[in-house]
């Protein structure tokens, strides 16, 4: 057995595989779809299919990665942990951060993406609406989490099938569209792959909600694969559809592409399942975002990195309530003041560091507790790497500013402790 299975929770264990699988489909599939797909074709044209396979090629191997950490260390708080555990106390720290941070950015994106299709007249506060709406939700135990999100996926698979029905359908498809590359440069290949691998990160949603599934020895290394494998072939699907129904120019320039590849056809009608999916979609990624960022707030608590208040379990539904309701808030907060697009190409960068952090983590890991080769882990950190500076430069600049000031938080902590502990002597 794995070192670290038999660990005691201070959750309730209550998901199983099946649970783990939908929660981890809930948080990718939705965001590449309908908010992903068009900077990408603005970066790389119809090279964007490029992009998309190195995404899910980087993904796959912070997958591996995660996968194997978290079946050693079954905690809530994800690469923070394994961070602290393999690599020491500031990485685990500058992980915790990247991720708060980064997700924080991706749920008032999935916000605004939910308000702005809803009801775009409302956007902004419907999206608040929505924000409460689902931190209540989360406040009554991840098990009802499970079960929403259960709902959610269904809704938007069956959209999604109806959308690349309508395209194919339709008579508008052309395969010419697909090739030759248009326009399409290294950088922008590579930019692509960093806006589509913004698409593929839900599950680390699984590895933070370590406390809270049943047997994740066996649960979590199972449940990601199946989840980023699942979530692949359907992006693929799509995105051939969309670029062969409308071609890379038309999606560059529309603000609801698969809409826009509906449209072009026979069946412009069932563009309207693409909205309805928008919209759900859009919900059961910022759902799961708002659980797990709850769930890292509260390990960096509970081991003193941010305020003991935050590591407050309620009696009763057994969940960190405090970290939800703090999560809810500051996310509401962003939604009312920030931008899509600067919300979605900062998220990148900070969650693309996150995950080079979890590849150095697993690089350490010995032969006996490696599932998967250790090259896996090299090519995942060299990844994460090359896509984070490959994204806009404002994207760039204002994640790394963001990340020293959490550096610079994390010095000045340890020097108050080490004072603290001098002056107890």
């Amino acid at each position: 057995m794995v070192a670290g299975a038999d660990a005691p929770s201070r959750l309730a264990r209550r998901l199983g595989i099946g649970d783990a699988v939908v929660i981890g489909l809930g948080s990718m599939i939705g965001a590449g779809v309908f908010a992903a797909f068009g900077p990408a074709a603005r970066a790389a044209g119809n090279a964007l299919l490029l992009g998309l396979g190195i995404a899910a090629l980087i993904a796959y191997c912070n997958a591996t990665s995660s996968a194997q950490l978290a079946a050693i260390y079954p905690e809530s708080g994800g690469t923070y942990v394994y961070g602290r555990k393999r690599l020491g106390d500031f990485w685990g720290f500058l992980a915790g951060w990247a991720f708060v941070i980064g997700k924080l950015a991706s749920c008032a994106a999935m916000a605004m993406t939910f308000g702005s299709y809803a009801v775009p007249s409302m956007a902004r506060p419907v999206a608040v609406v929505a924000v409460a709406a689902l931190t209540a939700v989360n406040y009554r135990g991840v098990q009802k989490t499970a079960l929403l999100t259960k709902v959610i996926v269904a809704i938007v698979l069956s959209a999604l099938v109806v959308v690349v029905g309508g395209v194919w359908g339709g008579g508008a498809t052309d395969l010419g569209r697909l090739w030759p590359l248009i326009g399409a440069s290294p950088r922008g290949i590579l930019q692509s792959a960093g806006f589509l691998f913004f698409a593929f990160a839900g599950y680390a949603r699984l590895a933070t909600l370590g406390e809270e599934v049943k047997e994740p020895e066996r649960t979590i290394p199972r449940a990601i694969p199946i989840a980023l494998g699942i979530t692949l072939l359907v992006y693929a699907a799509v995105a051939v559809s969309v670029l062969a129904g409308a071609g890379a120019p038309a999606i560059a320039t529309s603000a609801a592409p698969l809409a826009t590849a509906v449209e072009g056809g026979r069946l412009a009608w069932l563009s309207v399942a693409a909205r309805i999916g928008a919209t759900v979609a859009s919900l059961g990624v910022l759902l799961s975002l708002i659980v797990g960022v709850s769930r890292t707030l509260f390990a960096m608590a509970a081991n003193r990195d941010l305020p003991l208040f935050f590591s407050a379990v309620h009696p009763r539904y057994r969940i960190p309530h405090r970290a939800e309701l703090a999560v809810g808030v500051v996310v509401a907060a962003i939604t009312l003041v920030g931008d899509i697009r600067s919300a979605i190409g900062f998220s990148s960068f900070a969650i693309l560091l996150y995950y080079a952090i979890a590849n150095a983590a697993a690089w350490t890991l010995e032969r006996h507790q490696r599932r998967w080769p250790r090259a896996w882990a090299v090519a995942g950190f060299l990844g994460c790497l090359v896509l984070a500076v490959s994204l806009p430069a404002a994207s760039v600049i204002g994640g790394a500013v963001v990340l020293s000031c959490g550096a610079l938080i994390h010095a000045l902590q340890r020097r108050g402790r080490r004072r603290a502990a001098g002056g107890a002597e």
